[in-house]
């Protein structure tokens, strides 16, 4: 299994943006599915990301970050 995807930097972008999840959802940046699966860590589109990279001019990478899986991970093979 590959690792994960985790959202720790586009929160703590949008606080620092002042870009609020209720601004988000006003404005159609991105649905609230979408935010819950942020939340939680999960898969969201390319699209939803450009959307946030727009919203805060930014890049990709400073919004997600990668986190490998431990070696020796039985997931891993």
């Amino acid at each position: 299994m590959a690792g994960t995807i985790i959202y720790d930097k586009l929160l703590k972008l949008m606080e620092e943006k002042g870009l609020s999840t209720y601004r988000i959802r006003k404005e159609k940046i991105i649905s609230e599915s979408t935010l819950q699966n942020i939340r939680n860590n999960k898969r969201i589109t390319t699209d939803a990301i450009a959307n946030l990279c727009d919203a805060l001019d930014c890049q990709p990478g400073d919004i997600m970050e990668y986190i490998p899986d431990p070696p020796g991970n039985p997931d891993n093979q």
